[in-house]
């Protein structure tokens, strides 16, 4: 790229103002978030979960609510574009400034989309540390059937996790977050060649994010799931993620051709199997750094040292699903290039790679 004279190039993106990881900091979030937004606990606000979590939770929303007395809670019944429009259309009806996304993935991206429709502040409260929407620009929303599509959205102001609340996670849930961050070493690869052979346009900062990410994990020490300690350093990997795709503009740091397997998976094989979005992607890493020529040291080692569960059969992924899953996960995002434009998706070579999976994990 040329730049005239005088000419300045300016990459345009947001950040959160906040980031806290804290035992029971969900008890005082005004507090937590007083220095940026002073005033906060006076914005007419709308704490956005789900009825289970309304029943898991209720001590900790009401604790909430008190500390927000122009609150109100909204309990979303489908995670779908139809939905997050609606939630956009109330918000903007009733003035309301503050949104409040409590729960797991699919609360807190149609949280994430509905304040961006209607242009409220956001604060984003994980349940869990499952998959990097906690902190990305992307809301995956259901459309028609059972599609699903990635929107553009814009990033929470605040992201505050409650260690005490993500200990309570089921240990599934914290695996599938670390198989979230093994995906970005073959997703950063395929962003690679796609700009070599496609011309994309690879950012170099959002590139090193997205890597440090993956190197955050993969040089862990530290195998216990539920200390402070991992929580925030998962948390940290997680969100760095997410900022990759801000400044990048788009998932491409984030998102290769494992999780066009995983889509795969999500769109086309649904009744038969579920499997939590982090494993998928997990799970289609060791495929994809095979396709991609490489090594697959570093990603078993990830896999391996945590006990992240992709060996297929576990989630009733048979191998004729395997097989057909990676052979129409390119399909699910055409316009995407990969690794899965250029390699081999045989039959025969699927159902060796599937073999060896069942062997190895």
């Amino acid at each position: 790229m040329v730049f005239r004279k005088g000419e300045r190039f300016m990459n345009r993106f947001r950040l959160p103002y906040h980031l806290v990881v804290e035992e029971g900091v969900f008890t005082d979030i005004p507090k937590a978030m007083q220095d940026a937004f002073p005033k906060i606990k006076n914005a007419k606000t709308i704490l956005v979960t789900e009825e289970n979590l309304k029943g898991i939770f209720q001590s900790i929303l009401d604790e909430i609510m008190r500390d927000f007395p122009k609150s109100e809670l909204y309990l979303i019944q489908k995670a779908d574009y139809d939905s997050a429009v609606a939630l956009a259309k109330y918000i903007t009806m009733k003035d309301i400034t503050l949104v409040i996304g409590f729960g797991g993935g699919t609360v807190l991206d149609l949280a994430k989309f509905a304040a961006f429709v209607s242009k409220a502040q956001l604060i984003s409260l994980p349940t869990t540390l499952s998959n990097d929407s906690l902190a990305s620009p992307v809301a995956v929303l259901g459309t028609e059937g059972k599609a699903r599509k990635s929107f553009k959205c814009t990033i929470p102001d605040a992201i505050i996790i409650d260690v005490n609340v993500v200990k309570s996670a089921p240990d599934r849930q914290l695996l599938a977050g670390i198989g979230d961050t093994v995906s970005k070493y073959t997703a950063l690869y395929d962003w690679k060649l796609a700009g070599e052979k496609n011309g994309d346009k690879v950012d170099d900062f959002a590139y090193m994010i997205s890597r440090m990410a993956f190197d955050s994990i993969l040089y862990s020490e530290n195998e216990e799931l539920k200390s402070k300690d991992f929580i925030e350093r998962l948390t940290h990997a997680l969100v760095m993620g997410g900022l990759a795709m801000e400044i990048a503009g788009s998932s491409r740091p984030s998102s290769g051709s494992e999780h066009l397997f995983c889509h795969a998976l999500e769109e086309n094989f649904s009744e038969q199997v579920n499997v939590p979005h982090g494993i998928a992607t997990a799970m289609g890493s060791y495929p994809a750094c095979i396709f991609q020529g490489r090594d697959t040291a570093k990603v078993e080692k990830v896999i391996r040292q945590y006990g992240v569960p992709v060996k297929p059969s576990l989630h009733k992924v048979s191998e004729e699903i395997f097989v057909k899953a990676w052979q129409q996960a390119a399909a699910t995002r055409a316009d995407r290039y990969t690794i899965l434009n250029e390699t081999d998706l045989s039959d025969q070579r699927l159902k060796e790679i599937y073999a060896r999976m069942e062997e190895l994990f």
